[in-house]
């Protein structure tokens, strides 16, 4: 119950953080958006993707990458917190050590919903049509926060590996890249067949296709169980990896 109690004040804390840099979340926004708005209205007419419409192929591939984009960033808050001292700050402090990673992943999960919800209305305006009935909308839903929880849990361990603010955010750049090498812009098939086996068999892949799954009915397969393994062994290898971290800087 403790570390319940405070995990809530941290996450409070995190919060009020967030809402006075109203920038970050703008960007955390913009960029997928920005990306949507590319993909679609630039390159979508030059895109075959089979049956049905470019958006409604893309936009699942855009909500990971928005995902991926917004977890990020919790390596540039979690670093920035433990090099500017406020970690020691709390040290001599009655709370639970574990609140302090536990508050910024929640805080994470929280915004990385909020922007995720956002880029879906958007989508909807521009065209996107799921199909999906209110299960499947859940089912798509609970595995984007899956997907979030695990970048989160890596990226807080890549913030307390890395010694500054500027090799945090550099740390995270895989975040990005893989959604680019998966099916998310473009079916696997029509890539070069050198890459075609990085892009089916890396853990964004599945996940997506789940997604896409989910919300236009296209086929699923193995995806989901593949989606969830991955997302639970990332999840897992960040959550001890984070708490090793954690140890051993404040142990410094």
């Amino acid at each position: 119950m403790t570390v319940l109690l405070d995990t809530r004040t941290m996450l409070d804390r995190n919060l009020r953080h967030s809402l006075r840099s109203p920038d970050a979340l703008i960007m955390t926004i913009a960029v997928p958006v920005m990306i949507l708005l590319m993909f679609v209205y630039v390159l979508g007419g030059a895109i075959e993707v089979g049956g049905g419409t470019y958006v409604d192929y893309v936009v699942p591939g855009i909500l990971l990458l928005c995902a991926g984009f917004g977890s990020a960033t919790t390596a540039v808050a979690v670093c920035a917190d433990v090099t500017e001292g406020i970690v020691d700050r709390f040290r001599t402090m009655a709370v639970a050590r574990s609140a302090f990673l536990n508050a910024h992943v929640a805080e994470s999960l929280l915004r990385n919903l909020v922007t995720t919800a956002l880029v879906t209305v958007l989508a909807v305006l521009i065209g996107f049509r799921p199909t999906a009935d209110p299960l499947r909308w859940l089912a798509a839903l609970g595995l984007v926060a899956l997907f979030v929880l695990a970048l989160s849990w890596i990226s807080a361990a890549l913030g307390l590996l890395t010694r500054s603010v500027e090799a945090a955010n550099g740390s995270t750049f895989a975040f990005l890249f893989l959604p680019y090498v998966s099916s998310a812009f473009v079916p696997v098939e029509s890539m070069p067949g050198w890459l075609r086996p990085v892009a089916e068999h890396q853990p964004v892949t599945p996940v997506i296709e789940t997604v896409r799954g989910l919300l236009i009915g296209t086929p699923i397969g193995s995806s989901a169980v593949l989606a969830v393994g991955w997302c639970a062994l990332c999840t897992v290898l960040g959550y001890a990896g984070a708490l090793a971290a954690f140890r051993a800087r404040t142990r410094e």
